[in-house]
């Protein structure tokens, strides 16, 4: 039998590639909203990162987001980002 493929994303922070179910898929729509998309299949632009605050804190630090999504991000979006990964944990 052929065995399944699994998907691998790259945490935009980090680098390391990881099973895509692991990582957390952040997602600018049309709109230029930025949101968690915690089901992975929201349209709009994706951007992937660990699920851990290390990597959230970095990402804010190194204006990861800015470069994935090619525009600046408000300090306010990623207070929101924040809020919702750490109330999923």
């Amino acid at each position: 039998m052929k065995t399944k493929k699994i998907p691998l994303r790259k945490c935009i922070v980090c680098n390391e590639r990881k099973e895509k179910k692991d990582l957390v898929r952040i997602v600018k729509n049309n709109e230029g909203e930025v949101f968690v998309d915690m089901n992975g299949k929201a349209n709009g632009r994706g951007a992937y990162i660990c699920n851990n605050k290390e990597c959230l804190d970095k990402a804010f630090k190194s204006k990861a987001f800015n470069r994935a999504f090619k525009t600046n991000i408000s300090p306010d979006v990623y207070n929101s980002l924040k809020e919702e990964l750490y109330k999923n944990e």
